[in-house]
């Protein structure tokens, strides 16, 4: 028993020089060192990586950003000198996974960047190539089409930001919420930015608007192609290795409520296991000051109020969200249990924070926004929910549709 003791302190040992070593030779990396100095270093005393040693590389790149107020420009630097350091240097894993099931995320997740890659090869590269040659308007409405097709990974992102990330929080592992879904960001904002250009092209005389479209066209794919490496050398392995298989069925039941990019109808996936029964629910009954209801009833009362609420409690963890027919903004059950901040983008949490700390101080008790969106005109009003001694309980997210509200005019009097 000693022996083997001794064995595990000596692992432990060689593990945590491993860990100092990357450390150094990573921050050296943040910091500025030529890339090429550490790429050598790198090789010499590390080698490749393991999926758990990339996890905590993910967190220092995360805690560098985060401890400085750094432009889009050097976060940019640093992910990619990141990447192309371990690229090509990662274990892979010997056994087969469950992600060559049909129907399992993973596998779906793959399917849909096999998808995506074949968009930018077959279809959008190609029409880049005619565009500089041919800035006619066919060409131009053939860009706006890949253009199209490729803004279908918002539904591939949010799949990944809502369902893989927070389970892999609940394992602390946070580094691919922040840099992932930040990258994931960028990716959004250049197609839609580089759409736009396109929608306003009108030919270009000395050649400026047309550069200015090839370089937003060309950041997204190298961006998007970049992505797919780390999703499928990074996340996907290190998610395979800390996921339950019910927390993969939790994830693959509510895949297709998000939707998916540029596939069909998707598989369904039955491991060979006892159903998980997800929707469970007691037939107790609940004592209200004004009365009494059953759980199913006082579920389905709040799943027909014609809004979305949400509940974020005092430790601004998300508790609950209502299940109508028609929800305004995705949600997820993997969001229960997760922090409000990791279920929003990074360039928006200072706007959380600030909301929290205004209703938590007592500063305020309401703040709204409204914004137009997919046709809707859409009313999100938020309330400091307190006891009766004002204590603060947490945050209620009421998000309504307004558009029909204001289009009412007259009386109406009579049923219909």
């Amino acid at each position: 028993m000693s022996e083997i003791i001794n064995n595990r302190s000596q692992e432990n040992s060689l593990q945590s020089e491993r860990l100092n070593l990357l450390n150094e030779l990573f921050n050296d990396l943040y910091r500025g060192k030529p890339i090429e100095e550490v790429k050598a270093d790198f090789h010499k005393r590390i080698g490749t990586v393991a999926v758990e040693e990339i996890a905590y590389l993910s967190k220092l790149q995360r805690e560098f950003i985060e401890a400085r107020d750094l432009p889009k420009e050097e976060i940019e630097r640093i992910s990619s000198a990141h990447m192309s350091i371990i690229k090509g240097n990662i274990q892979q894993a010997s056994e087969p996974l469950p992600q060559d099931e049909p129907g399992h995320p993973i596998h779906t997740f793959k399917l849909e960047n096999r998808a995506v890659e074949n968009v930018l090869l077959t279809k959008l590269q190609p029409h880049m190539q005619q565009f500089e040659k041919d800035d006619s308007a066919d060409t131009v409405s053939k860009l706006m089409e890949d253009v199209g097709l490729l803004l279908e990974l918002d539904k591939h992102y949010i799949r990944k930001e809502h369902l893989i990330f927070p389970y892999l929080e609940k394992c602390g592992i946070k580094g691919p919420s922040v840099n992932m879904w930040r990258v994931d960001d960028y990716i959004r904002d250049s197609l839609k930015e580089a759409k736009r250009e396109l929608s306003d092209y009108a030919g270009s005389v000395d050649g400026k608007h047309k550069s200015i479209i090839m370089d937003k066209l060309n950041y997204a794919v190298e961006q998007i192609i970049g992505m797919i490496y780390r999703e499928e050398n990074i996340l996907f392995p290190m998610s395979l290795s800390n996921l339950t298989e019910d927390e993969w069925v939790k994830v693959a039941q509510e895949s297709g409520k998000i939707g998916y990019c540029l596939i069909g109808s998707v598989e369904e996936w039955k491991p060979e296991r006892n159903e998980l029964d997800v929707n469970a629910i007691s037939d107790g009954y609940i004592q209200f000051e004004t009365g009494v209801l059953s759980l199913v009833q006082l579920e389905q009362i709040l799943n027909h109020l014609p809004v979305d609420i949400t509940f974020i409690d005092h430790e601004d963890v998300v508790r609950y969200f209502s299940h109508g027919k028609e929800r305004i903004f995705p949600r997820t059950k993997a969001v229960i249990g997760r922090t409000v901040q990791n279920c929003h983008p990074p360039k928006s949490i200072h706007i959380v924070e600030q909301l929290l700390s205004d209703f938590k101080s007592g500063a305020k008790d309401v703040e709204e926004f409204w914004i137009q969106m997919r046709g809707q005109f859409i009313h999100i009003r938020y309330f400091a929910v307190r006891n009766e001694n004002g204590e603060y309980l947490g945050t209620l997210e009421f998000t309504q549709n307004i558009g029909p509200i204001q289009a009412i005019t007259g009386e109406k009097r009579i049923m219909s």
